[in-house]
């Protein structure tokens, strides 16, 4: 888009695995369907949490895997192809799915993040409630459709129109929480502190006035967003300083209680114009900033972290702490390349994320990633983890674990206690057909698109079948309307 016209117009860890050898929606909230008490599948194989099995029987309980048999025939439950344990989503901005496609003409004065933005402050006025619960819905049906089966959403959309609070804090994030009830997607609810424009404590603009809260006030929002969420039996609230030049030192340090024990997540690092202003205001580069001061550790999740030096990209590897990647949208915006291959190398922890959502797609996301890789260090195979490992399996299982730490999600994969969360391959499509074992993940993550996931579980039901949400049409339709009132 060249100019402004074009916008007018939480559980308990689970048990160590046991192996067994031998409707159309409405828009408004809608009540949370009970997960099933008993529902038993059989899989041609499965990626279990301690490797490839084949022939597995699942038996599920009240949203959970109560059972694992390996090695079984098949039997009259249903029969599905490989599975993989689901995807978390560890970033996303809902309602920017909307402006996905609206930003790719170019300016007078040439392209960056922050010009985007601008233009991300003139989509936002537009949108009340009802549009946001519509977008979010749409979303999320696509994660589910890739293989996301949480999302971490990473909420600051909170006032109306003019800035104004609306009676209920939450308002907005009750809209998200409303659409993971019609979708069937867990939910990560991170509402978001916002309180100036950069750093110093500067006054926020009149672009973000829908954003911006005080510490009473987020407090409030925070109570208000957990009261949200209770209708979603395994929903997760964390905190989410925006960023250090939306936030203050003393700011950071009041409502980091707030987050209880859950999850804390923060936007560092993610432009070089970001790093200057830093080190002009603060004297430290933020991510050191960070680490000096807070007690950054296996809560915090660094959302793109991507512009660190070694000194910083190695203390962030051994902090514990989850680095959150958003390969296409760091791509789309044209921020840098995070450091993945050194940070790797140090033993950090990460995930992946659709962040602005202008393009769904949970395999796209490793697949970038890698590529991006690739490119600047003129290799193949860079992120593999060692001499004769498959890029995709190491990829896939490194940011299910650090995706569900950072969305407090508990141990992740297919073990028993733990949630009944994953995706199933269809051992006919032309990219997956003949593979087995990781060879099927790096086919799916490389060589995929279309089609390559057949089934989706979550919390013990198909919330996707022939690689369809079972509510997309209604979705969809309800999306339409809302864009085209949006964009008219």
């Amino acid at each position: 888009m060249s100019d402004a016209e074009n916008l007018e117009g939480p559980d308990d860890a689970p048990e160590e695995v046991v192996i067994e050898t031998a409707c159309d929606p409405a828009p408004q909230p809608v009540a949370t369907e009970a997960a099933p008490k008993d529902v038993v599948v059989w899989c041609e194989s499965a990626l279990l949490a301690d490797g490839w099995a084949k022939g597995v029987r699942l038996t599920l309980s009240e949203g959970r895997i109560a059972r694992i048999d390996t090695d079984v025939a098949a039997g009259s439950e249903p029969r599905l192809g490989a599975a993989l344990p689901g995807m978390p989503n560890l970033h996303s901005h809902a309602f920017q799915r909307a402006m996905a496609g609206l930003t790719e003409a170019r300016g007078e004065g040439g392209d960056s993040f922050w010009t985007w933005r601008e233009l991300m402050y003139r989509f936002v006025e537009r949108l009340d409630p009802d549009a946001l619960q519509a977008i979010a819905a749409m979303g999320q049906v696509e994660m589910l459709e890739s293989g996301f089966t949480r999302v971490g959403e990473f909420h600051y959309l909170h006032h109306d129109r003019d800035g104004a609070t609306f009676d209920n804090p939450a308002e907005m994030g009750a809209k998200i929480a409303a659409a993971a009830q019609e979708t069937g997607i867990g939910l990560t609810l991170l509402p978001v502190f916002y309180a100036h424009s950069s750093f110093g404590g500067a006054a926020p603009g009149e672009g973000q006035k829908r954003f911006v809260t005080d510490v009473d006030g987020y407090a409030r929002l925070m109570e208000a967003s957990r009261a949200a969420i209770a209708g979603l039996p395994d929903a997760v609230v964390g905190i989410a300083p925006h960023s250090l030049r939306a936030i203050t030192a003393d700011e950071l340090t009041a409502i980091t209680p707030l987050a209880a024990g859950g999850p804390i997540h923060i936007h560092i690092a993610e432009q070089t114009r970001e790093v200057d202003d830093c080190l002009a205001a603060t004297g430290q580069r933020p991510v050191r900033w960070l680490m000096n001061h807070a007690e950054v550790g296996k809560q915090w999740c660094l959302v793109h972290a991507t512009h660190m030096n070694a000194v910083e990209t190695e203390r962030l590897a051994k902090s514990g702490a989850v680095a959150g990647l958003c390969p296409i949208t760091e791509a789309n915006l044209g921020d840098g390349v995070f450091p993945a291959h050194d940070y790797q190398a140090a033993g950090g922890a990460f995930g992946i994320g659709s962040d602005s959502n202008v393009l769904i797609d949970a395999a796209e996301e490793l697949r970038v990633l890698e590529y991006s890789q690739r490119l600047t260090r003129r290799a193949r195979n860079v992120l593999a983890g060692g001499p004769r490992r498959s890029t995709g399996g190491e990829l896939w299982r490194a940011a299910v674990a650090g995706g569900s730490q950072a969305l407090g999600a508990g141990r992740p994969g297919l073990r028993r206690g733990a949630p009944a969360d994953f995706v199933t391959l269809d051992r006919e499509h032309p990219a997956i057909v003949g593979r087995n074992g990781d060879a099927l993940i790096d086919s799916l993550v490389f060589a995929g698109r279309f089609g390559a996931i057949d089934s989706v579980w979550r919390a013990g039901r198909p919330v996707v079948s022939g690689g369809r949400h079972r509510h997309r049409e209604a979705i969809a339709e309800r999306y339409r309307r809302v864009l085209k009132d949006l964009l008219s």
